[in-house]
């Protein structure tokens, strides 16, 4: 198994736990890092990011690879602000379709059908996702980034564990590609995650000890 397959079954695993204790507790409708998402919502959303993963597994791509692990994230900005379209027609889905319950399920099953899909494709070959060609490599590490930051957002207001330690670090790597050079040593992974991606603004000492590279903050939305 790859380091990239492994760190997609921890998180993979991870959610699917915390869904089912929030779940069980009732918390479908707590709020979110994510502006304007509860919990449900966010669920909806990964569960559709992983059946995006099962679609790239499946897609073999001829000729090279045009994006990899960290370029892949270069062409998602933030929302503006005001520009909530997407994020109610996002919520006004996810409330609707399915309830809590079966979207646990869903989640748990179709991530375990990714890491199956992942194992069967060779470690170079090259897939297409969203119109872009990576190796499977590449591909498996978008999602954990993509996983590991909502993970984030799923706790962000809950007294609920977040991302394991080398999932974070996988985030953090990733991030550090994008902003060319390494992020403060003051931010943990969690607080690195959070501030990157604009969940958490920047401090005047962040911008003074960034310098010119704070200007591409947030790195993606």
């Amino acid at each position: 198994m790859t380091a990239p397959q492994q760190l997609l079954r921890t998180v993979y695993a991870d959610l699917s736990e915390l869904f089912q204790a929030l779940a069980t507790d009732g918390e479908e409708w707590a709020p979110t890092g994510c502006r304007g998402w509860a919990v449900h919502d966010l669920a909806f959303h990964l569960l559709g990011d992983a059946r995006r993963a099962l679609v790239g597994l499946a897609t073999p791509a001829p000729g090279p690879a045009d994006r990899d692990a960290v370029t892949y994230w270069r062409a998602w900005e933030p929302p503006e602000p005001g520009n909530d379209e997407a994020l109610r027609r996002s919520r006004a889905v996810a409330s609707t379709a399915v309830a809590f319950a079966d979207l646990v399920e869903d989640y748990a099953e179709t991530t375990a059908a990714v890491l199956v899909a992942a194992g069967r494709v060779p470690a170079g070959e090259r897939v297409r996702t969203q119109g872009w060609v990576l190796e499977v490599d590449q591909l498996l590490s978008t999602l954990v980034v993509e996983a590991a930051v909502h993970h984030l957002d799923l706790v962000a207001h809950l007294d609920r564990p977040g991302p394991a330690a080398d999932v974070l670090a996988e985030v953090r790597r990733v991030l550090e590609g994008l902003a060319g050079g390494p992020l403060s040593a003051r931010w943990d992974d969690a607080t690195a995650a959070r501030r990157s991606t604009g969940r958490e603004p920047l401090s005047d000492e962040d911008r003074a000890e960034l310098g010119v590279r704070a200007e591409a903050f947030p790195l993606f939305g």
